[in-house]
């Protein structure tokens, strides 16, 4: 009995430091990186209201100066129209993160990639959602960081389709 107790206590303790580590990197040093810019840009947005102009290919919620975008690959916006983009949790979930970078890097003087590090596991290795994990332990970067395709991720999502929480 006392085995038992003792994997269930460690257990308990491993998932609530994934759930913290979780945490604070998405919730505290996320809104902490946010907060200090000022983006011109805010591409892919989700709910995130914090660009002069904000992007998506989806309206989720009611997000001031919204353009709705149709390919992320070819964006409607000028060659160095933008001195700041942000691109906060969005690199990770799409097919072709190069090509994604080639095209900020057209419209933006200055891009900010906003990842899940490697220590947040749980957010690194969400095949549900993430396509890409990306070889770092920084959350913030002006150049795309070096990347590889998440196991399983494709397949999984292949099969059961692409869960994206905005």
């Amino acid at each position: 009995m006392f085995n038992f107790i003792l994997i269930i206590s460690i257990t308990a303790i491993f998932v609530s430091v994934l759930i913290l580590l979780n945490d604070l990197s998405y919730n505290f040093m996320k809104n902490r990186i946010i907060a200090r810019g000022n983006w011109d840009l805010n591409i892919c947005c989700g709910k995130t209201d914090v660009g002069k102009v904000n992007a998506d290919i989806v309206k989720h919620s009611d997000v001031k100066n919204f353009v709705q975008i149709s390919n992320i690959y070819q964006l409607p916006f000028r060659n160095n129209q933008f001195d700041e983009i942000l691109c906060s949790h969005t690199i990770e979930h799409i097919e072709n993160p190069q090509k994604f970078h080639e095209e900020l890097s057209r419209i933006g003087r200055r891009v900010t990639y906003l990842v899940p590090p490697l220590w947040d596991v749980t957010a690194a290795l969400n095949i549900f959602e993430h396509r890409w994990i990306f070889l770092t332990l920084k959350k913030q970067h002006h150049q795309l960081p070096p990347h590889i395709k998440l196991p399983l991720a494709y397949t999984y999502q292949k099969l059961f389709g692409q869960k994206i929480k905005a």
